[in-house]
């Protein structure tokens, strides 16, 4: 009689070890979310982000609709349209990357629906002036693109 309750304990327990695996209760220890739910501060830098990519929205629990593509100039104008938001610098874009994770390379219970491709960031590439830093949510790379490429941008302030 004792076999189907010991049973259910580790089948409760292996649920709840996967639910709460250490990434998880690092995101959740790390981050912290606005009333409605729509940025995230990052308690290890200090920054404020969005958690949907744009043209994405939040709906209380998740990002809906399709993340936008813009040009870096494209971008760069998007993010002045937004008061108080900005694109980030490649350093704090690479901060938000998780490398225990790819497809995407970020925490999605943080950043939901993140598309798994290119971000633009703000900083310039030395020494090629049609190029601008920018970071795969893929698996985390960091590279130059082209300005005049379609990639995706998440906001900062």
């Amino acid at each position: 009689m004792t076999t189907p309750s010991i049973r259910i304990t580790l089948a409760a327990l292996t649920t709840a070890a996967l639910l709460l695996s250490p990434t998880t209760v690092h995101a959740q220890s790390r981050y912290t979310y606005s009333a409605p739910g729509d940025e995230v501060t990052d308690s290890k830098t200090g920054l404020t982000w969005r958690r949907c990519s744009e043209g994405q929205t939040w709906r209380g629990s998740a990002c809906t609709g399709t993340a936008a593509t813009f040009t870096h100039e494209g971008a760069v104008t998007q993010a002045k349209t937004q008061v108080g938001w900005r694109l980030p610098n490649v350093k704090e874009l690479v901060s938000i990357v998780d490398k225990t994770r790819s497809t995407p390379a970020i925490e999605t219970t943080v950043f939901p629906a993140t598309p798994s491709g290119w971000y633009w960031t703000a900083t310039p590439y030395a020494g090629e002036a049609s190029f601008a830093w920018s970071v795969s949510f893929n698996v985390g790379y960091v590279n130059g693109n082209y300005r005049n490429s379609s990639l995706h941008i998440r906001l900062v302030r």
